[in-house]
């Protein structure tokens, strides 16, 4: 089984060094008002501003974080240290109060912020200190996001809802329990009467697997109903249906960014399919993904956070 060592760590911290200060090519979640509001991404997110968009340098700054806990690498931890400066931050903060600012990011970016502050907070740097007001900011719009929400958003991409919420519970469980509590009662009330699940998927631009991430959801929200609600859930999952979602999805140009969204479905299966356990299933969609997190700046900038969630599925 493929499993994290010391080598592989080293070249995945060199993809994400090589692209979390890459400011360019860089794609803004940006409202223009006036004029003076088409400014560079470096000045709008002094601390953001590389990765090609801002939700994929938060979670490559996940990626380098989580690395240097487990295999300390001095090159991180000095950029980090320039990085989370309080001045920087408050920039970012600031950003969130300018008009028509509600919908950035949401809810994709905001999930990877609570979870970039719950690693940081691993650390004796103060990184998390620092990042705690942005952490708290995003979970305040998370809990008015869940009052408005009447129905959850299924698509294998960024608005996916249940992937937001697997990140955001894992935060609110150490940091805000009402925030906890209103995922689980959402989680329960928008997935817990789905059943027999067809998995038509994947999509021609998905990165995320609807079905599988809803059932990560549910386990990690209600893990003494989960295997009842899964059995009703994929009734055939053991006979290997739908077959669908045992099948690796077939990337056909790596240098086309939404039809290499399907290398990350791959790596988000494994890490559903571990998490779920069945590794067997994670393995087979992680040999067909990992070959290929470097190679073309559309999957660099972004693959190797779905890979570490996978490698460290059933870790501490």
């Amino acid at each position: 089984m493929t499993k994290l060592d010391a080598a592989l760590a080293s070249k995945m911290v060199s993809i994400a060094l090589s692209h979390v200060t890459k400011e360019y090519p860089h794609k803004l979640d940006h409202v223009l008002l006036v004029d003076e509001d088409a400014r560079t991404p470096r000045d709008l997110h002094p601390v953001f501003f590389g990765s090609f968009d801002w939700h994929s340098c938060v979670h490559g700054w996940w990626s380098l974080l989580t690395l240097h806990r487990l295999y300390p690498d001095d090159r991180i931890a000095q950029l980090a240290g320039a990085t989370f400066t309080p001045a920087k931050i408050q920039i970012e903060l600031d950003y969130l109060d300018r008009p028509l600012s509600g919908g950035f990011e949401r809810p994709y970016g905001w999930g990877w912020l609570l979870y970039l502050h719950l690693e940081a907070m691993r650390h004796p740097a103060g990184w998390g200190s620092d990042l705690e007001l942005l952490a708290r900011a995003f979970a305040e719009r998370f809990k008015h996001y869940l009052q408005i929400l009447t129905y959850p958003i299924r698509v294998g991409t960024h608005f996916n809802t249940a992937f937001a919420l697997i990140l955001a519970l894992e935060w609110a469980e150490k940091f805000d329990p009402s925030l906890a509590e209103m995922i689980r009662t959402r989680a329960r009330d928008w997935y817990g009467s789905d059943r027999d699940c067809q998995a038509w998927e994947p999509g021609g631009d998905e990165f995320l697997s609807p079905a599988l991430i809803e059932a990560l959801c549910m386990k990690r929200a209600h893990p003494a109903l989960f295997p009842i609600w899964f059995e009703q859930f994929l009734p055939r999952v053991n006979e290997g249906q739908p077959a669908t979602l045992f099948t690796p999805a077939t990337v056909s140009d790596r240098s086309d960014g939404k039809i290499a969204h399907l290398d990350g479905l791959n790596l988000s299966r494994a890490w559903c399919w571990r998490e779920l356990g069945y590794p067997h299933h994670g393995e087979t969609h992680l040999e067909a993904a990992m070959p290929h997190l470097s190679g073309d700046y559309m999957g660099e900038h972004w693959l190797q956070s779905f890979a570490l969630l996978a490698l460290l599925s059933g870790t501490d």
